[in-house]
C-alpha cells in the first residue's frame, strides 16, 4: 500500500525547519546543487522592513550550510509577472542583511536562490533552470577566471563561484519520468508521492517523516484545513483573473485592476470566514499581516 505523503510547501514551512529533519532538505539541495550540502541552521526567513518605501519580501525558508553559504527556498503557486525582479530583490536583500557593518567585501556570502514554481515562468521547455554569473570577453570570447591569488583566497576558479546562483524548478513542465535522482525529487514535488523506485538523497527520510498517517489528529486537521484553503484560493484566484480579463476588456484597464483587487479581497475575507488565522491568510495571499488586518477592519470583521 502506497504511503500518503504531505506536500512539500506545508513541510518546508513547518516540519523541515526542525534539526531532526535537516536530512530531507540536505538531500534535496545536494541533488539540485550537485555538491554535498550540510545545513548548519535555519535563519530568520522574513526580511526586515527598514523604510516605509522598502519593498516587502518574504521567503519560505532560509538556511545556512556548514560552509557559511546561504540558501533561500521559496515555493510559489501563483503567477507573478515580476517574479524575476522579486527573486533579484530577495537575493540582494539576503546578501545585505547578512553582511556585518564595516566588514570587507570578501565577507559577502554565497547565496543560492531555489524557487519551486507551480506556474509557467518565462518561455522555455525545460523544467529546471540554473542561472550563474559568468563574464565572457566581447572580442576574444574567453571566460574570465579569478587570478591565482583570488583562487587561493576564495577556493574558487570563476567569479560565478562567488556570485549568487538561482534555480528555477518549473514543476508543471516535468513529464513524470524520473531519469535522475533530481527527477525523483521533482516527481515528489509535482505528485506528492514517490516514484516506484528511487535512490535520491533524502527521499528515504522523507518517506518516513512526511507521512500523513503518522501525524497526530490536530496536525492532520491543520494540514487538511491548509489544503482546503489552497484549493479555495486557487479557484477564486482563477475566477478573479477571468473576471479581471473580461472586465478589463469591457471597462478598460483601470476598472480591470479595481475588479481584480475586489476579487482578491473577497478571497481574503472568505479565508477569514473559514476560520483561518491572520498570519496564515497573509502567507497564502502574500501580503503583510497589517494589510490583512486593515481589510478585515474595513469589512467590519474586526
Amino acid at each position: 500500500m502506497e504511503r500518503t505523503l504531505i506536500s512539500f510547501d506545508w513541510a518546508v514551512k513547518r516540519i523541515l525547519r526542525q534539526k531532526a529533519n535537516f536530512g530531507i532538505l540536505e538531500g534535496f539541495l545536494s541533488e539540485l546543487i550537485k555538491r554535498d550540502i550540510r545545513i548548519k541552521s535555519i535563519l530568520e526567513s522574513e526580511s526586515n522592513k527598514e523604510h516605509e518605501d522598502d519593498k516587502y519580501n518574504q521567503v519560505d525558508l532560509l538556511c545556512e550550510d556548514v560552509n557559511g553559504d546561504l540558501i533561500i527556498i521559496e515555493v510559489q503557486f501563483y503567477e507573478e509577472v515580476d517574479y524575476f525582479q522579486r527573486v533579484l530583490f530577495g537575493t540582494s536583500k539576503v546578501i545585505t542583511e547578512h553582511m556585518s557593518e564595516g566588514s570587507p567585501y570578501e565577507k559577502v556570502k554565497k547565496v543560492y536562490s531555489v524557487n519551486i514554481l507551480y506556474f509557467d515562468l518565462g518561455s522555455g521547455s525545460d523544467y529546471v533552470y540554473r542561472g550563474r554569473m559568468n563574464f565572457t570577453g566581447l572580442h576574444c570570447e574567453d571566460q574570465l577566471e579569478l587570478n591565482k591569488v583570488q583562487q587561493k583566497k576564495f577556493s574558487s576558479q570563476y567569479p560565478s563561484d562567488i556570485f549568487p546562483e538561482i534555480f528555477l524548478i518549473k514543476v508543471n513542465n516535468f513529464d513524470d519520468i524520473a531519469k535522475t535522482p533530481l527527477d525523483e525529487w521533482i516527481y515528489f514535488l509535482k505528485n506528492t508521492a514517490l516514484p516506484k523506485k528511487y535512490s535520491a538523497k533524502g527521499l528515504n527520510q522523507l518517506e518516513q517523516k512526511l507521512n500523513y498517517d503518522k501525524m497526530d489528529t490536530a496536525t492532520k486537521q491543520k494540514y487538511e484545513d491548509y489544503l482546503t484553503s489552497v484549493r479555495v484560493t486557487k479557484s477564486m484566484i482563477e475566477t478573479a483573473k477571468l473576471r479581471g480579463r473580461i472586465e478589463g476588456r469591457e471597462e478598460g484597464r483601470e476598472e480591470g485592476r479595481e475588479e481584480r483587487l475586489y476579487e482578491k479581497n473577497k478571497i481574503l475575507l472568505k479565508l477569514y470566514d473559514l476560520g483561518q488565522e491572520v498570519s496564515f491568510i497573509a502567507e497564502v495571499m502574500e501580503m503583510k499581516e497589517d494589510e490583512v488586518i486593515q481589510i478585515l477592519k474595513e469589512s467590519g470583521r474586526l
